[in-house]
């Protein structure tokens, strides 16, 4: 959710993940993208005090429940490589409430294409935080991560990784890095802004450009 929210992405426009693996970025995105109160499907062990009365809970349930926009249409892909952590995902989003809200497929990222313009891709790839051949993978996604985001007119790019050398492989200079933590972890997440859509006749501030081919069908390879 930090992700998400550090990209500053709209709801409007298409976020994908190219190694989304169970899902975590997509769902999150989701979830922020139909203002859908955190944890909202959980029951916690405060809801049980005897200092907040029972219709305290129930009005601020209804109160989240009433500001939720579940009918807005989103534009959110994942993909990755393994078919078994992408069930995971597609569950992870059902359980989340999210059924037909996310597009997953099983998808190498080399393989990744897309003709929608001013998107965002924000993933948490592998580190190859081990030596040998798991930092050389790494590696060489990096490289394909770096051709692929040619290729996306007016993309944002959003990456988090421990690999001090990304920019390197990707091939592109971050615009501004920024340290966080995956666990005692570090990582950078490396930005690379999105273009704003040209402004269009019939609107002062568009948020996207509108297009007709951006359907994605879920695929359950």
């Amino acid at each position: 959710a930090g992700l998400v929210q550090l990209s500053r992405w709209h709801p409007d426009r298409m976020l994908v993940d190219p190694c989304c693996g169970t899902g975590t970025i997509p769902i999150e995105a989701a979830m922020i993208g139909l203002n859908m109160a955190p944890g909202r499907n959980r029951r916690f062990a405060s809801s049980d005090w005897p200092q907040v009365p029972a219709a305290i809970w129930a009005q601020a349930c209804e109160e989240a429940d009433s500001l939720a926009r579940k009918d807005r249409e989103l534009r959110i892909y994942g993909s990755d490589m393994d078919g078994q952590v992408l069930k995971l995902a597609r569950f992870a989003a059902e359980q989340a409430g999210l059924t037909g809200k996310i597009f997953f497929e099983k998808k190498e990222l080399k393989d990744f294409r897309s003709q929608i313009k001013y998107g965002y891709m924000i993933t948490n790839p592998p580190y190859g935080e081990r030596l040998g051949q798991d930092r050389h993978s790494a590696e060489k996604l990096y490289k394909e991560m770096g051709a692929k985001y040619t290729e996306l007119i007016g993309w944002g790019c959003y990456v988090m990784t421990a690999h001090q050398d990304f920019e390197t492989f990707f091939n592109w200079k971050a615009e501004k890095k920024r340290k966080l933590y995956n666990g005692n972890m570090r990582c950078d997440l490396f930005q690379y802004k999105a273009q704003r859509p040209p402004k269009r006749d019939d609107e002062a501030e568009p948020d996207v450009e509108t297009t007709d081919d951006s359907v994605l069908e879920d695929t359950q390879d």
